[in-house]
C-alpha cells in the first residue's frame, strides 16, 4: 500500500499546430489507505488521469509518484497496482476461480499461494458457490464482483476503478458500493476510483476531485465540497437536484436579478456582478413576505416534491417534504431562503466569493 503523488500533470495528444490539451496541469496528492474519487462529466479527462497513473497512458509533462516512486516510466506490470474496468474483461472460457487465479499463475506464484488468495477473495466479495461457473453464468453484479476478486488477489499498492458500476442497475449500483465500501475497510488499500455520478462520489469517498474540461476545480472531502463549493461548476455539478444559481446585479442588500430588484435576507458581500447560489432544500415556500416564485412544475419523488419556478426569467428549484400540500401549477408564491447557507460567485470568474 502507497501513496500517490500527482503534480502538474499535463497530457496532450497530437504535434505541432494539431496538438491538443487535455488534462490541464493537475495537482494532488492521495494519501496511504485513502480512498479517493475522481468526477466530473463526460469528457472531462477522469480516465484519461486514472489511465496516465496506471501507465496505460504516457504523460505529456509533470510527474507521478506510486509510494514514493517516480513511475512516469515505469511499465504498467511494474507499477504495483490494480484496475477494475467497466466492462469487467473477464475471460470468458475460464471459470471465475480461474479468472481470478489467471494473472497470478502468469507472476508464477506458487498453486497453493494462489488457492489460498483465490479462496480469501472469493469470501470476502461472496463468490466461494461460484467458483467453478463460467462468466457468462453470472450477472452483472457477480461478474463485476469477480473483476474486483481478480484485483485483489494480486495484493497491490494501489487499486484503480474506470467507473466500474456504470453497466449495473440502479438496485445493484447501491449493492456493490456498500461492497466496495466495505472492500476498502477490510483491506484499507490507497484507492482511485473514477466515476461521472456524483451520488457514487458522495457516498464512496474520502475525499474528491471534481474535475472539468481537463482542469482540478476542487479538491475535498464530499461534505466540504458540497457545503462550500469553490466554483460555479461544483456548485451545479455536485447536488442533485443541482444549486440554484442566479445571476445578477448586487446593490447592498438588494439584488436585481432578471429584471425584478428583490431584498436578499443580508447585504452581499461586495456590490456590482455575481451569481448567488442556494440549494434547494435551503429554500422554503411562503405566503408572503419573500422572493415571488411563479410555480411552473413539481415532482413528488415519495418523502419529497421538487417545486420548480421562475424568478423573473432565472428557473428555481424547491425541495419540500412529500406530505406537504403543493402550491399549484401557475401560483405565485413567496421563497424564503436560509441566509446561513446563501452562496456567492464572481460572475466573471465564475470562482467563490466569500462574505
Amino acid at each position: 500500500m502507497a501513496a500517490i503523488s500527482i503534480k502538474n500533470v499535463i497530457k496532450r495528444y497530437g504535434a505541432g499546430h494539431k496538438t491538443t490539451q487535455v488534462i490541464h496541469g493537475v495537482d494532488a496528492e492521495i494519501a496511504d489507505h485513502e480512498f479517493v474519487v475522481i468526477v466530473g462529466p463526460s469528457g472531462c479527462g477522469k480516465s484519461t488521469l486514472l489511465r496516465m497513473v496506471a501507465g496505460l497512458e504516457e504523460i505529456s509533462g509533470g510527474e507521478i509518484a506510486i509510494g514514493g516512486r517516480v513511475v512516469n516510466d515505469v511499465e504498467p506490470a511494474e507499477r504495483d497496482i490494480a484496475m477494475v474496468f467497466q466492462n469487467y474483461a473477464l475471460y470468458p472460457h475460464m471459470s471465475v476461480f480461474d479468472n481470478m487465479a489467471y494473472g497470478l499463475k502468469i507472476a508464477k506464484v506458487p498453486i497453493a499461494e494462489i488457492k489460498t488468495r483465490v479462496d480469501k477473495a472469493a469470501g470476502i466479495l461472496q463468490l466461494g458457490a461460484l467458483l467453478q461457473r463460467k462468466p457468462r453464468e453470472l450477472s452483472g453484479g457477480q461478474r463485476q464482483r469477480v473483476a474486483m476478486g481478480r484485483a485483489i488477489v494480486r495484493e497491490p499498492q494501489v487499486f484503480l476503478f474506470d467507473e466500474p458500476l456504470s453497466n449495473l442497475d440502479a438496485k445493484l449500483r447501491a449493492q456493490t458500493r456498500l461492497e466496495i465500501q466495505k472492500l476498502h475497510r477490510e483491506l484499507g488499500v490507497t484507492s482511485l476510483f473514477v466515476t461521472h455520478d456524483q451520488v457514487e462520489a458522495m457516498t464512496l469517498a474520502e475525499r474528491m476531485i471534481v474535475m472539468n474540461a481537463g482542469r482540478m476545480e476542487q479538491i475535498g472531502t464530499p461534505e466540504a465540497v458540497y457545503q462550500r463549493p469553490a466554483t460555479t461548476f461544483v456548485a451545479g455539478f455536485i447536488g442533485s437536484p443541482p444549486m440554484n444559481l442566479l445571476q445578477g446585479t448586487a446593490a447592498g442588500a438588494q439584488f436585481n436579478v432578471a429584471g425584478p430588484s428583490l431584498p436578499l435576507p443580508a447585504p452581499a458581500p461586495r456590490d456590482g456582478e455575481l451569481i448567488m447560489g442556494l440549494r434547494p432544500e435551503h429554500a422554503d415556500l411562503g405566503d408572503n413576505g419573500g422572493w415571488p416564485l411563479k410555480v411552473e412544475m413539481i415532482e413528488m419523488l415519495g418523502a419529497e416534491r421538487l417545486v420548480y419556478g421562475r424568478i423573473g426569467d432565472a428557473l428555481f428549484t424547491v425541495r419540500i417534504d412529500g406530505t406537504r400540500h403543493p402550491p399549484a401549477i401557475g401560483d405565485v408564491v413567496s421563497l424564503r431562503m436560509d441566509t446561513a447557507h446563501l452562496h456567492w460567485f464572481d460572475a466573471a470568474t465564475q470562482q467563490r466569493v466569500e462574505p
